[in-house]
């Protein structure tokens, strides 16, 4: 049977979390660390959110199985606190947000219950945010916060912002589509368009509808965008808005329950300078519509903005980022 330093057992069911697990099993190899990332195959399409939770997390286990009959690894990574609901042998639990604060009432019935042990029973917690233990019910299990890394994308910022606004609704009421279409009606001028991304819809004056895009093609978009809008109902860690601040744009937002690690950033919270660098406003559409107008219409120059909003997100650098797995999560992942 072969040695291995870490097994990092993933859902991968969405692009964010398959990026989030590639850069954690990347941090783990630039550590000096074996370290192996297997992912769940993905079940049918099932109706409820609690039988999915289950397709899943049964999925997961197979694949953790499997792993384990080849590999003895030191120690055992599941990336969520589903792949660890049926989970075939202890581990360190890496998740964005739990089942506690995402899967209310009868979405989480079998869910809640089974996290909670696992979260007791963990030998180690991997938040991605402080506000995520804080949602689970602050466990008193050891935890290493170990934020997703956010890097400006290929072109970076200092192209032209010839689209006025952008904003991604792959889940609309989630992401409160309908608060910020609102509010952009309110407040927007003849020539400026929204660009809505990750949706098709009918397009009409001044919003334009860009479906679903690959990641090079919507970080491409958001290099044009003067203003990244978001309204969400509820956000589990905010990767958009990061990445929105990573390519120099400027951001949007409104208050939401959910860890959402990005919101203090854009409010300014614990800024050296207590300068924010997004505008948060209420969601209804007089107060979003004025903060959108305001960011675009924001006098400070594009270059000067994407060196605030680079220098306000190094916590969530790669570099950080491995500094962090190196010194404090590795060690605690490995020890006897």
């Amino acid at each position: 049977m072969a040695s291995l330093d870490v097994l990092i057992v993933g859902l991968g069911s969405t692009h964010g979390l398959r990026a989030a697990e590639d850069e954690l099993a990347g941090s783990l190899l630039r550590a000096g660390a074996d370290a192996m990332l297997v992912r769940a195959e993905r079940p049918r399409e099932v109706r409820t959110l609690a039988l999915t939770d289950l397709m899943w997390a049964r999925a997961a286990r197979r694949a953790a199985v499997e792993s384990l009959a080849e590999a003895a690894p030191r120690a055992v990574v599941y990336s969520t606190t589903t792949a660890a609901l049926l989970w075939p042998q202890p581990g360190a639990v890496r998740f964005d947000a739990p089942a506690a604060g995402n899967r209310p009432g009868r979405h989480g019935v079998w869910q809640r219950p089974v996290e909670r042990r696992r979260l007791r029973e963990a030998p180690l917690l991997v938040p991605q945010d402080a506000g995520a233990l804080v949602e689970a019910g602050s466990p008193t299990t050891e935890s290493v916060i170990v934020p997703i890394p956010v890097e400006p994308s290929d072109g970076g910022a200092g192209g032209v912002r010839d689209i006025a606004a952008l904003t991604y609704a792959t889940n609309p009421y989630k992401k409160g589509l309908d608060r910020v279409l609102a509010a952009w009606e309110a407040v927007r001028r003849e020539d400026e368009e929204l660009v809505v991304a990750g949706l098709r819809g009918p397009d009409r004056p001044g919003v334009r509808y860009a479906g679903t895009l690959d990641h090079d093609d919507y970080r491409a978009l958001l290099r044009r965008a003067r203003v990244y809008v978001t309204a969400p109902r509820r956000e589990d860690y905010g990767i958009a808005q990061l990445e929105a601040l990573a390519d120099g744009t400027r951001v949007v937002t409104t208050p939401a329950p959910g860890p959402y690690a990005a919101l203090p950033l854009l409010a300014g919270v614990g800024a050296e300078d207590g300068a924010p660098v997004g505008w948060v406003a209420d969601p209804s559409p007089a107060a979003l519509g004025a903060a959108v107008r305001a960011a675009l219409d924001d006098a400070t120059d594009d270059a000067v903005y994407a060196d605030r909003a680079l220098a306000a997100i190094a916590p969530f650098r790669r570099a950080a980022v491995d500094r962090t797995v190196a010194e404090e999560l590795l060690p605690r992942l490995l020890r006897p």
